[in-house]
């Protein structure tokens, strides 16, 4: 299904509430397809990202515009909607156009057309007080964390580890992480690994055999069988399905982050909060 057929312009009804929501400028809000790609923003999203026309996101993912591992949660979160499910009150950093990241409050919903098909996702997004967050504490800890897990996804990353960065017991960071991410730590990697090798499948002509390896499988056969598990259908039929293969077409960079950026210093907890080694 192409996503750009099922997300047609907007009905009036629609576009009478879409002109609604632009007035409202501390509050993002979206549309995506099922491939990710926005399909609308409202005007307080051009503003978070200092652009000045809703064509400089439509058709753009989250990959584009954020941090990887940051957009990695994001997506995430997508297909959860894309299932059916709903994502109320989720804390997390969303980064601005200044390079910057703050803690807000996020819903996400699936969208269906008239026969009842999630097409897409929607969702909204505010800046909550710092205050009410505590960044100093288990939202900047988990911030650490998954830094730390998207720069060595391939890598074997035990929950001791894991639980030493976050300056926690690992049954204090096991539970944290649960609380805040709605997995296991074991879980999220490997859910964060199919989603990374996903990526490949649709863009390169690697051989599943160097994209396994490449993404901390054991081994092809040991791909394939977490990939059918998660998705329901073989990287290869999923690499067929996506038309994969194919260079993506890069976005222009005039308006985009640089690919180096990292997330500031401001909202991670230093390196002497961590306990030290023994």
């Amino acid at each position: 299904m192409d996503g750009a057929r099922d997300l047609q312009p907007l009905e009036p009804l629609a576009a009478g509430l879409a002109g609604l929501l632009d007035q409202i400028e501390a509050v993002q809000c979206w549309i995506k397809d099922r491939q990710g790609r926005y399909a609308w923003v409202n005007r307080g999203f051009l503003l978070n990202y200092a652009l000045e026309r809703s064509e400089q996101v439509v058709g753009r993912t989250d990959y584009d515009l954020s941090p990887h591992h940051l957009a990695d949660q994001y997506r995430l979160d997508d297909e959860r909607a894309l299932v059916g499910e709903t994502v109320d009150g989720r804390i997390e950093l969303v980064g601005r156009f200044d390079r910057t990241a703050v803690w807000s409050l996020t819903t996400k919903r699936p969208l269906r057309d008239a026969r009842g098909r999630i097409v897409g996702t929607l969702g909204m997004t505010r800046v909550v007080d710092a205050d009410a967050v505590h960044a100093g504490d288990a939202d900047a800890a988990l911030g650490l964390v998954l830094v730390h897990m998207r720069k060595n996804f391939a890598a074997p990353l035990a929950n001791t580890e894991l639980a030493r960065i976050a300056g926690r017991s690992v049954r204090a960071f096991e539970r944290m992480f649960r609380r805040h991410m709605q997995a296991t730590p074991q879980q999220f990697l490997r859910r964060l690994r199919l989603r990374l090798a996903c990526r490949e499948l649709t863009t390169t002509r690697r051989p599943l055999a160097a994209i396994s390896a490449a993404h901390g499988f054991c081994d092809q056969s040991h791909f394939v069988r977490e990939f059918r598990r998660e998705y329901g259908l073989s990287p290869g039929e999923y690499r067929k399905q996506q038309g994969g293969g194919a260079a993506p077409e890069l976005p222009p960079k005039s308006w985009l982050p640089p690919k180096s950026w990292l997330p500031p210093k401001s909202w991670l907890p230093p390196k002497s909060w961590l306990p030290s080694k023994r």
